[in-house]
This record gives structure tokens, C-alpha cells and sequence, in this order.
């Protein structure tokens, strides 16, 4: 179901003129429904298929002005839908049950005879809320996967320390800050260490790539749209901006920002207002900045591409990677846990470096930085024929994804050989997995799935330790 062009919502009441009712009134919106006469009802729904929102009644059968009925299926629905947005409804409204039901995990209360006008605002509103909870765990999902599934940071060396020093002074503070690398460097890693160690660590940290965003729907993703704002807005969407609300909003590859749309984003980061795209109504969000990039934003202002003020706004504070040439101190400890989790993720236990192939990733510059020796790392432990890997089955340099074999490929199981297909067509076409899909044969979906089961990230991210 696509909620964004499609919302169906499950109404559990015990009244047939009730369910029809509110039917014809969500009908008349756009809005699909599925009615139930009861909690058990209500229940095998969920079950059986997604919903962008519930109204559930509060009174059933057993009793009339309790509520308790509804206030179990309300924490039964909590436990087996736990995205789903549920709004709840009484004829015998009282505050006390109204709390009660608001602290359980409803969104809204509803009294009957309802408002039609108020119910359906607090319907789209519920599901946009719905609708932006469940982009924010897709988000979290993707990110864990991109970056393996770890947010380990290994600091040794004199220059991560310092650092890391930075971070732990910075952190605390809801200062804007920037942080500058080449690619592979672990920026992301960073943004998500400053979040994890300031006062909103509690809160949502939200990353965009800016680089990824088209800038005909640049308002649309960061600062939402309402119903009817263009042909195809079917539903409100929450942006960027409002999902972050007392969070934190990390801007990767800031750089990319359309000149058209920066006097946007500036205004928001200035005055924390914001309109959704098609309203009129000014909002205002709370949001700690953090933004990265691999360019030079002082070129970039030379030469016309990017805003001063915008510039100043974020680099409040500024944090340097150092790349990993300049930290050899950490080589080794981050090859060694590479490796390990790569070994843990293909069942190949026991790996480790030999001295030759220590003293190898000691000389090697790393041009692609801690990415590439974590993509190096996952090759060693998928093509390694030996416990112990020597130098000799390193595979340094560009193309190095695609040194293996045929006799490598027929030692592998099948699922060692799908992997290493699948590594090797997401760099061969430099992360754009839409090509890389079309290359082995699979839709996108379906290169997700392979992804997520054998712990693959994307080699265009930026989340490296």
C-alpha cells in the first residue's frame, strides 16, 4: 500500500451506522477504510495488512462508559503495530480517560457526536505523523545497513584523538557544526557521535543527502507539503525539518544544495520558521545542525556556486578528518575489526592478518581513506583460502573488486559467490544501485534484500568508521 497517494484507515466500532458514517466521511476525502465491530476484529486486521491510521472506539460490549475495552485493544494494538497511529473515540468523553488513553500511546481523543471538520484534520494529521515515524525508522534501517551495521569508532592516533577531543567539547552545545573530509573519512560517524553525546541524544538524529535530493522536490523533502500543494500530494507529508524537531538534522554533502534553494534553507537555519510547501501557515522547529562535506565551500563562494551567509551559518564550529594516510596509527586496529566483522558476517571465523599483510596496509596511501579499507577488509574475509592472510591476498587499488577468479568464485558457497557478486556490481557502478540492480538481473527491492542479508553497504556512502 502506498500511504502517500492511498491513506486506509481501520475503524473498529461496534455500531454499523458509525462505520458507515465515518466511511462516507473518509471517502469524500480520498481516504480508503476497513471497518470492525470489536477489538478482536481490529486485531486480525492489523495482522493482516498496513494501515495509515486507526479509529478505534473505546466502548464495547462488555460495558458502557468504562472505556476499558478499548483501552486494552489500544495497548494490544500499541504491541502489535507499534507505527500505527491510533485516534480514539467515546460517546462518554471525560478527561481522565481522555489522559489515560494519550498516555498509553494514543494520538488524539475524539468525542462523539464528532465535528467532521476537526475529526478529518486530526485524521490527516495523524497520518502524516505516522507517515513521517515510519520514513524516520526507514532512514535509521538504511543508514545502519550503509554503514555495516556499526558505529564503532576507532581513535588511536595522536590526530583522531584530537578529534575526538572536539567532538566531546562540541557536543554538548547546540552549535552549528561542520564537518570537513575527503570522502571515506567517517563524517558520518562523527555527525552521529556529536548527536549521540548532546543534550538531544534522546531525540531523532535525521541524516539527508543533500547530493541526492532533485531540486524540484527540495521543499517537499525538507519542509514537507500539505494536501493539494501539487497534483500528485495526496496526503500531507512531513519534512526533514519537522521530523528533526528537537533532534538533530545532519545535511550530508551540503555542498550539493541547488543555489535556488539555498535562501531556503538559510531562512530556516536564521529564524527556525518554515512553511510546508502550499500552506501559509509559518512553523517553527528546534533543530541542532550538523552538515559535511568533502568540498571546499570557500571556493564554492568565490566562485558563485554557494551563499557566504548560508556558509556562516553553518560552520559555526568547524571539525576536520583527518584522512586516513595522516592516522596510521589506527590502521591496523581498524583492519582488524573489519575484518573480524566481516569473518562474523560470512561464517569464515578464525581469519587474521599475517605480519606481511600488516606491514602492507601500513605502506598503502588509501586514497579512498577508511571506506576503502573496510571494502578491502570485507574482500579479504570473502575470498581469503587460508586462516591467515598474507599480503599476497590483498587486493589493493581501483578494480581490485573484481580480482577474483573463477577458481575463487567455485571454492565459495553460494551465498559467498551471490555476496561477491553483489559487492562487485554495487562498486562497478560507484554505488548507484539502480544500475547495479539492472547489472545483476534483480530489481531494486530485491538488491536491498541481498544487501541487508549479507551486511553490504552502499561504496558511495559516507558512513565509514
Amino acid at each position: 500500500m502506498t500511504r502517500e497517494t492511498n491513506p486506509t484507515v481501520l475503524l473498529a466500532d461496534d455500531q454499523a451506522d458509525v462505520r458507515e458514517a465515518l466511511r462516507l466521511l473518509l471517502k469524500s476525502e480520498g481516504m480508503a477504510s476497513v471497518g470492525v465491530d470489536g477489538p478482536a476484529a481490529a486485531l486480525e486486521a492489523v495482522r493482516q495488512r498496513d494501515f495509515s491510521c486507526a479509529l478505534v472506539d473505546l466502548n464495547y460490549t462488555r460495558d458502557t462508559t468504562s472505556g476499558e475495552e478499548g483501552l486494552v485493544l489500544l495497548d494490544q494494538l500499541r504491541q502489535h503495530a507499534p507505527e500505527l497511529p491510533v485516534v480514539v473515540m467515546t460517546a462518554w468523553g471525560n478527561v481522565p480517560l481522555a489522559v489515560d488513553a494519550l498516555r498509553r500511546g494514543a494520538g488524539d481523543f475524539i468525542e462523539k457526536p464528532w465535528d467532521n471538520t476537526r475529526l478529518l484534520s486530526i485524521v490527516r494529521t495523524q497520518i502524516a505523523l505516522g507517515e513521517g515515524a515510519r520514513r524516520q525508522r526507514r532512514l535509521e534501517a538504511e543508514n545502519a545497513l550503509l554503514r555495516g551495521g556499526s558505529d564503532e569508532l576507532i581513535a588511536e592516533s595522536p590526530a583522531m584523538r584530537r578529534v575526538m577531543e572536539l567532538v566531546a567539547r562540541v557536543a554538548p552545545s547546540d552549535a552549528n557544526v561542520l564537518v570537513l573530509g575527503e570522502n571515506g573519512t567517517g563524517k558520518g560517524v562523527i555527525a552521529q557521535q556529536l548527536h549521540a553525546q548532546s543534550r538531544r541524544a534522546a531525540k531523532a538524529l535525521v541524516k539527508v543527502n543533500m547530493g541526492g535530493i532533485a531540486e524540484n522536490v527540495f521543499e517537499s523533502e525538507m519542509f514537507g507539503h500539505v494536501r493539494g500543494a501539487y497534483t500528485d500530494a495526496k496526503s500531507e507529508r512531513i519534512g526533514r525539518f519537522e521530523l528533526a524537531d528537537g533532534g538533530t538534522l545532519f545535511l550530508d554533502e551540503v555542498g550539493n544544495v541547488p543555489p535556488s534553494q539555498q535562501p531556503k534553507l538559510l531562512r530556516v537555519l536564521e529564524d527556525g520558521e518554515f512553511e510546508r510547501l502550499g500552506s501559509s501557515r509559518t512553523q517553527n522547529t528546534d533543530v541542532r545542525l550538523i552538515s559535511a562535506t568533502n568540498a571546499d565551500l570557500a571556493v564554492e563562494v568565490e566562485a558563485g556556486r554557494f551563499r557566504k551567509d548560508l556558509l556562516y551559518r553553518l560552520n559555526t564550529l568547524e571539525v576536520r578528518l583527518p584522512p586516513l594516510r595522516e592516522r596510521s596509527a589506527d590502521i591496523l586496529p581498524l583492519a582488524r575489526s573489519f575484518l573480524e566483522r566481516s569473518a562474523a558476517r560470512y561464517g569464515r571465523h578464525g581469519l587474521r592478518l599475517a605480519p606481511s599483510a600488516e606491514r602492507a596496509l601500513l605502506a598503502w596511501r588509501w586514497p579512498g581513506n577508511v571506506r576503502e579499507l573496510g571494502h578491502l577488509m570485507e574482500r579479504a574475509a570473502l575470498l581469503a583460502q587460508h586462516d591467515l592472510i598474507s599480503d599476497s591476498a590483498l587486493a589493493f587499488g581501483p578494480g581490485a573488486a573484481g580480482a577474483a577468479s573463477v577458481q575463487d568464485i567455485d571454492g565459495m558457497t553460494i551465498d559467498q559467490a551471490e555476496a561477491h557478486l553483489v559487492r562487485r556490481a554495487l562498486e562497478r557502478h560507484d554505488g548507484n544501485l539502480q544500475h547495479a540492480a539492472d547489472a545483476l538481473g534483480i530489481t531494486r527491492q530485491t538488491l536491498y534484500r541481498r544487501m541487508e542479508k549479507y551486511g553490504l553497504r552502499d561504496p558511495s556512502s559516507d558512513d565509514a568508521d
